[in-house]
């Protein structure tokens, strides 16, 4: 079904809310601001909410795409950027992403997504949309983008212990079930390696923008643009930097079991080097055949028990000389 919800601060400063009919009297209003978000609207109701806003169809097509990279388009009056930020249920590193595309200009803000936003919910819910909103839509956009930015350092300051724990584990008592989670978690380490990166780069271009909406007021805008920069370039530094951490505790791993697999075929090989003869020479005189001298012998037996006996003795010295033993 889908759903519209708007938040409207008229000329005089009256907090409106409700759905797509506040449009209208924005409209009407010139000094007036407003903040339309839609979830999982019908392509065609959509078009009719956004219609009054004059938006681009090449970026309203990137915005409905399922799967689309983090991106920012520059446009005459406004802008448009594309977040990836947490789902609600997301938790430690098992983690699932919400799009949320978001269209700002001086005087409005428009977002959508498909699925719950946790964003949305907080400043649909927060003390401080209004004066955000007041102040322009670019305003109200940044503090999202910053939000959106704080849900995933939450997460990985989080998840932080979860590998120090790991961590000793592997140095105390290593097991495979450590080794499959540690791969787990590098791979979507560098999911959201790629994906920090996308947003660093977007906010990174954004800070070069340089038009008269955008540095209006006491530059609090490009402000904002510079945190949510800085954070994400925090993120990209705190992802890698596990990505790596998981990388040096696996091969860590592989190292110790290499290791200890090393040691267990020294030992078979000492074992081996010392049966091989023994048992030749146990086959070659157990043969019977007739003329054997040696099976005749009365003391026959007892030379080759010594023989073997010298054998086992004499390769034990040398295995513990070359330090195999």
């Amino acid at each position: 079904m889908g759903a519209v919800t708007a938040v409207l601060i008229d000329d005089k400063g009256n907090v409106f809310r409700g759905g797509e009919e506040l449009i209208a009297r924005w409209q009407e209003q010139p000094s007036s601001h407003i903040w339309v978000d839609m979830q999982g609207l019908a392509p065609v109701r959509e078009d009719a909410v956004m219609a009054p806003f004059g938006l681009h169809h090449l970026a309203l097509r990137d915005a409905r795409r399922h799967r689309h990279p983090p991106k920012f388009e520059q446009f005459d009056d406004h802008f448009f950027f594309l977040l990836s930020e947490l789902d609600e249920g997301s938790e430690e590193l098992d983690f699932s992403v919400v799009q949320l595309s978001c269209f700002a200009g001086s005087r409005y803000l428009l977002t959508r997504h498909n699925q719950p936003s946790e964003t949305v919910r907080h400043w649909l819910a927060g003390e401080d949309t209004v004066a955000a909103l007041s102040a322009s839509g670019i305003r109200l956009a940044l503090e999202m983008a910053i939000t959106a930015a704080r849900h995933y350092i939450e997460m990985l300051l989080e998840f932080e212990p979860r590998l120090s724990e790991l961590e000793d584990l592997l140095q105390d008592k290593p097991d495979d079930d450590a080794m499959r989670a540690l791969t787990q978690y590098r791979t979507r380490l560098r999911k959201l390696r790629r994906m920090f990166n996308y947003h660093a780069r977007i906010f990174d271009v954004l800070r070069g923008v340089k038009t008269d909406f955008f540095n209006a007021g006491d530059k609090a805008n490009r402000h904002l643009v510079l945190d949510v920069y800085e954070k994400y370039e925090r993120l990209l530094s705190l992802s890698t930097l596990y990505y790596e951490l998981a990388g040096d505790l696996i091969e860590g791993y592989i190292s110790v079991s290499s290791h200890e697999l090393n040691q267990t075929m020294r030992i078979l090989t000492v074992l081996t080097a010392i049966f091989v003869p023994l048992g030749f020479l146990a086959g070659l005189y157990g043969m019977n055949f007739d003329y054997m001298p040696e099976l005749h012998w009365r003391w026959g037996y007892f030379a080759l028990l010594g023989a073997m006996a010298t054998m086992i003795v004499s390769l034990l010295a040398v295995f513990k000389v070359k330090r195999w033993l």
